[in-house]
């Protein structure tokens, strides 16, 4: 076992060995410093929370504040200048504003008008796989996992096929932020094109509206408790960044993980009613939010009897707090069949106000994903089984995903 400097070290450096296996580290913290102090990269004071308990009353806790524009000194040195015009969205606010952004765009979220798209979302996962061969090793991450979610997002706030390429390469320099220059000019440059990208989309919309998400938005802009020009911006970023990124790396995670577990695959595969925990146990076990995004502390707080000075930043550690053993029999066994596993048992779409808005689109599209997957090629494999995964190397645990996945779907052939 890692000594818990050890431990603290590789989360705030975020080291090769910790992107390869973090729950060994999150382990020693939930033991040995569940609400630990830590100076990462960024040099902001920063509190990470490792423990069930603590991290679920955190994330609904209002003294932690979700308004980064209320801690902008340290907001600046994290993401830079240029994050403030596209972070102005319910991501980023706590009531009454969040309340305000938040119910403009439920509408179109709830679990009927989700459930809607089963047929469009069935259609598109056939297509891709189409066009994947079955007979040699190829990465399943660009062929099915990334398109998937861009194509959906695309057809809800309306942004033209032809330029779906361009949001998913915006938004994935958008996500490979770091801390040296070059990273940073990069990123800026992401974020100055998809602001200008929207303003122009969004003025066609107010002209020429169509019937998707960011014509309706639009169409609000002016009344009251509507969203104001920059909102309306930093909203259409946020769905598109939100919806995009975590899916794909979740489908990603999903079946890597089956298919790495055959017993658990197999399970699902003769009792289709599984299906639909397996996605939550595949949420719970390594799913694609690693940490939640920052809050601060607007006052003094104790979590785990550890004070938290007012100011500070304050991570919540989700993939540690699934793991809790505190919580979950067995935590690091992926079980399809885990009793008691229900919908709001984890924490991988957060907990609270901000329980992800996007939590059913991103569970249907998982689902389809897999069954059409698992139903046309029963026999799917990983290219190099005994070759590890190759995880995402980021500057700060934000996201959980696969760097490349390399698959065979129809070995046999």
């Amino acid at each position: 076992m890692i000594t818990t400097r050890e431990a603290v070290a590789a989360a705030e450096r975020c080291t090769p060995e910790y992107r390869r296996d973090p729950h060994t580290v999150y382990a020693r913290l939930r033991d040995a410093a569940p609400v630990c102090p830590m100076r990462p990269p960024h040099g902001n004071e920063t509190y990470l929370i490792t423990r069930y308990e603590d991290a679920r009353a955190a994330l609904a806790d209002p003294r932690l504040s979700k308004d980064m524009y209320g801690a902008m000194d340290a907001y600046r040195r994290i993401f830079g200048d240029s994050s403030v015009a596209l972070d102005d969205n319910m991501l980023n606010s706590d009531a009454p504003k969040h309340t305000r952004l938040r119910r403009l765009v439920n509408s179109a979220f709830t679990p009927r008008r989700v459930e809607a798209l089963r047929p469009r979302i069935q259609d598109i996962v056939a297509g891709l796989l189409d066009a994947c061969p079955a007979r040699e090793p190829f990465d399943l991450l660009p062929a099915l996992a990334f398109p998937l979610p861009i194509i959906v997002i695309c057809d809800l706030l309306g942004v033209p096929p032809e330029e779906r390429s361009l949001m998913q390469n915006l938004s994935v320099a958008v996500a490979q932020s770091g801390f040296h220059e070059e990273a940073k000019r990069a990123q800026q440059k992401a974020e100055e094109d998809l602001h200008a990208y929207f303003t122009d989309l969004i003025a066609a919309k107010r002209s020429d509206p169509g019937d998707d998400l960011l014509s309706a938005l639009t169409a609000v802009r002016d009344d009251d408790g509507g969203l104001t020009a920059n909102e309306l911006v930093s909203t259409a970023f946020l769905l598109m960044f939100a919806g995009h990124k975590t899916t794909a790396y979740l489908i990603g995670n999903a079946v890597h993980h089956l298919l790495s577990h055959p017993a658990q695959l197999r399970a699902v595969r003769e009792d289709p009613r599984l299906l639909r925990p397996a996605v939550e146990e595949l949420v719970r076990y390594d799913g694609s939010v690693e940490s939640a995004t920052f809050r601060y502390a607007t006052e003094d707080v104790e979590y785990g009897g550890t004070r938290i000075p007012k100011g500070a930043l304050v991570q919540i550690a989700i993939s540690a707090a699934n793991r809790d053993p505190r919580k979950f029999d067995a935590p690091d066994e992926l079980n399809v069949r885990r009793p008691g596993n229900a919908q709001d048992a984890h924490l991988g779409f957060g907990h609270g106000s901000h329980y992800c808005l996007g939590a059913p689109l991103a569970r249907l599209e998982t689902q389809l994903a897999l069954t059409g997957l698992f139903d046309r090629f029963p026999g799917a494999a990983l290219a190099d089984p005994h070759g590890g995964p190759r995880w995402l190397e980021v500057p700060f645990p934000a996201f959980r995903g696969l760097a490349e996945l390399r698959v065979v779907l129809d070995p046999a052939a």
